[in-house]
């Protein structure tokens, strides 16, 4: 998984009930794009490290926003 600054991060739930979780990928800790990355998640405000899983893709900025 490859990203820049301003794309978004997009966890899908994995568990039945859980809701997507999307972020703003502020801060990158590799050049070359890979993660992990600093988020500042929409629901909440907050920024947070993540290292991604199976559960999550990159979009870009203007990409169309892909429902769940």
């Amino acid at each position: 998984m490859k990203a820049h600054v301003g794309d978004r991060l997009v966890l899908e739930a994995i568990h039945v009930g859980e809701p997507r979780r999307i972020g703003v990928i502020t801060e990158l800790r590799h050049a070359d794009g890979t993660p992990p990355y600093t988020v500042r998640w929409l629901d909440t405000g907050r920024e947070s490290m993540v290292f991604p899983g199976s559960e999550a893709h990159v979009e870009a900025p203007h990409a169309p926003h892909r429902p769940h």
